[in-house]
């Protein structure tokens, strides 16, 4: 594949996966709630306070997923900008995270929470860390192993967004009128 053909998927993969972050972090896909907007705002400025359960203990669960979902921007970041040093590859991951923590406060969809911006950095962090690691194996055959990966990962993950729209609804609505 030609170094330009390369970048425009690249590219393109990017796109998508911007577009299904924003709906995930911002619109809850693909579970299509109904409480996008439940009109509270919250912000929560103690790290990990809304990790715990009703018995005390860590739920990892959300943190987990906060983490997973960003570690694809740390490696798009270094495949985009693979000559920006470090820092400069955090600074538009931890932005990225501000931006989407301040519009749910402003929009009142979701709560704003510094664990949030923690996990989501701490994946952008590990994805950067994860494409350094690959580097050292691809070498310059780096982002298109990647780019064939993202491309099985984001097909994946569109259909299954597909699926659990249809079931959304059409299945469940016939199900429950």
């Amino acid at each position: 594949m030609k170094s330009e053909n390369r970048n425009k998927l690249t590219i393109a993969l990017f796109v998508i996966y911007m577009l299904l972050l924003t709906g995930v972090i911002l619109f809850k896909l693909p579970f299509f709630s109904s409480e996008i907007s439940d009109g509270i705002r919250v912000i929560n400025l103690i790290p990990f306070q809304g990790s715990f359960d009703d018995s005390g203990t860590i739920d990892f669960r959300e943190i987990r997923g906060n983490i997973l979902i960003f570690i694809p921007l740390g490696i798009y970041i270094c495949m985009l900008k693979s000559k920006w040093p470090f820092m400069k590859k955090v600074l538009p991951i931890v932005a990225l995270t501000l931006a989407f923590e301040a519009i749910q406060f402003i929009f009142a969809i979701g709560r704003s929470d510094i664990t949030d911006v923690l996990d989501n950095t701490l994946g952008g962090v590990i994805g950067i860390g994860i494409y350094a690691l690959l580097f050292k194996i691809f070498k310059n055959r780096t982002v298109k192993v990647v780019n064939i990966l993202a491309l099985v990962v984001t097909v994946f993950v569109v259909l299954y967004f597909a699926y659990l729209f249809y079931l959304s609804h059409f299945v469940m609505r016939r199900l429950h009128p």
